[in-house]
């Protein structure tokens, strides 16, 4: 096997490998390549693996067989151990579904570059799936391929060098995007809260209220529970999203957010607490009239109806009450969701002249491509607004 040496140069420490390749058959002298001048010692590691097979010392592992499914079932039982959440290890399992559809059965040493490659081309060509969840796919069998690397199952690992293929826009596609259509104006909010009061059910108003007015997901909403709430300092504390991927009532879970940016502290304005204080008594007189059938955790909007009192509301359910309370308000033409409340918020706190930073921070993460477009086009006439000032002084300048 190869030697990896350290020795020093002029300009520092390097790296070299010597590979002792049997004799000479014909003068019986020993056979030595030496490499030198690698920086660092895995950089030798992995030249001296790679030369040992071109050499025909190292042998490929008797797995090599092993196909690409088998390859990543092996990898995700690994990765499962680690310490990540149970929603990241549902969210690998789908993007190696996406890639099972090209490779499931190849062996996995018969995987080649053009042909990983052509997979990110062709998921690219789907335009069902967001860039986002490419670069997951991506990045799940990057670590797929890695996994086999170390395992001595190739040579060559064929997503070194892959790239998803960029969004070509025309000028003509930026120009004729309505990001208008992603959240609601602050006259269609009021209306659609006003539905929402008037036809909605039971808690639907203090749902929609405090997801507008607080820019929460629909995750972080339900798992909200009283203890999260201060009334008198009026903030609500975010540290917890709900995770149901089989829609079971019972079989919830409580998982940390999707980032560490994610938990925060946030301030709300009257109408959120005084909204939450009734719909706290309203909870408060069912809990009396069902008694030891109300499932109580503390859950702020657990279910105030019957057969499942007291447990937090599916996702779902929220999606479905929106869209039936857009189809009862007249005025609104827009396809939305609860995430939608969100950008609402944006557009609101942006209009307000709030910063984007300071937006990005009451919303919980960092980058937003929605986020930031809401917020662009919001802002649009502040922006020409500061050029017709800046206009104005340089004018005065010219006429003292």
């Amino acid at each position: 096997m190869a030697l990896i040496k350290k020795y020093d140069t002029a300009k520092g420490e390097r790296w070299m490998i010597i590979i002792e390749n049997g004799k000479d058959p014909q003068t019986g002298a020993r056979r030595r390549v030496v490499k030198r001048g690698f920086l660092k010692q895995k950089e030798a590691k992995e030249a001296a693996k790679e030369l040992e097979y071109q050499l025909g010392i190292r042998q490929l592992n008797t797995k090599g067989n092993i196909t690409f499914e088998e390859m990543a079932e092996e990898w995700l039982d690994t990765y499962s151990e680690t310490d990540v959440k149970i929603s990241t290890i549902r969210v690998r399992k789908h993007e190696i579904g996406h890639l099972n559809r090209y490779f499931a059965k190849y062996k996995i040493k018969d995987i080649t570059k053009k042909m990983y490659q052509n997979a990110l081309k062709d998921l690219k060509k789907n335009k069902e799936l967001a860039h986002n969840t490419i670069s997951g796919i991506h990045g799940t069998g990057r670590m797929i391929f890695k996994r086999a690397m170390e395992q001595d199952l190739l040579l060559v690992d064929p997503t070194e060098y892959a790239f998803i293929p960029k969004d070509k826009k025309t000028v003509e596609d930026i120009e004729n995007q309505n990001v208008q259509d992603k959240y609601l104006e602050k006259h269609e909010l009021k209306e659609f809260l006003e539905t929402a009061k008037k036809h909605g059910e039971i808690d639907d108003y203090v749902i929609f209220l405090t997801l507008a007015w607080t820019g929460l997901r629909a995750g972080e909403l339900v798992a909200l529970k009283w203890k999260d709430i201060d009334f008198d300092e009026q903030t609500i504390n975010i540290t917890k999203t709900y995770y149901n991927p089989s829609n079971n009532t019972k079989a919830y879970k409580l998982l940390p957010p999707k980032t560490e940016g994610s938990i925060r502290k946030i301030d709300v304005e009257e109408e959120v607490i005084s909204t939450l204080r009734k719909h706290m008594l309203k909870q408060k007189e069912i809990k009396l009239q069902v008694g030891k059938d109300y499932y109580d955790q503390d859950f702020v909007f657990g279910r105030l109806n019957a057969p499942y009192f007291g447990y937090p509301h599916f996702i779902k359910t929220i999606q479905n009450r929106m869209e039936s309370l857009l189809k009862k308000t007249p005025s609104i033409r827009k396809r939305l969701t609860p995430h939608s409340l969100r950008h609402t918020h944006t557009s609101l706190l942006a209009e307000a002249g709030v910063e984007l930073l300071q937006i990005m921070d009451r919303l919980g993460h960092t980058e937003d491509e929605t986020t930031t477009q809401v917020y662009l086009h919001i802002t649009k006439d502040r922006k020409k607004e500061a050029s017709q000032r800046f206009g104005e002084l340089m004018r005065s300048l010219e006429k003292g």
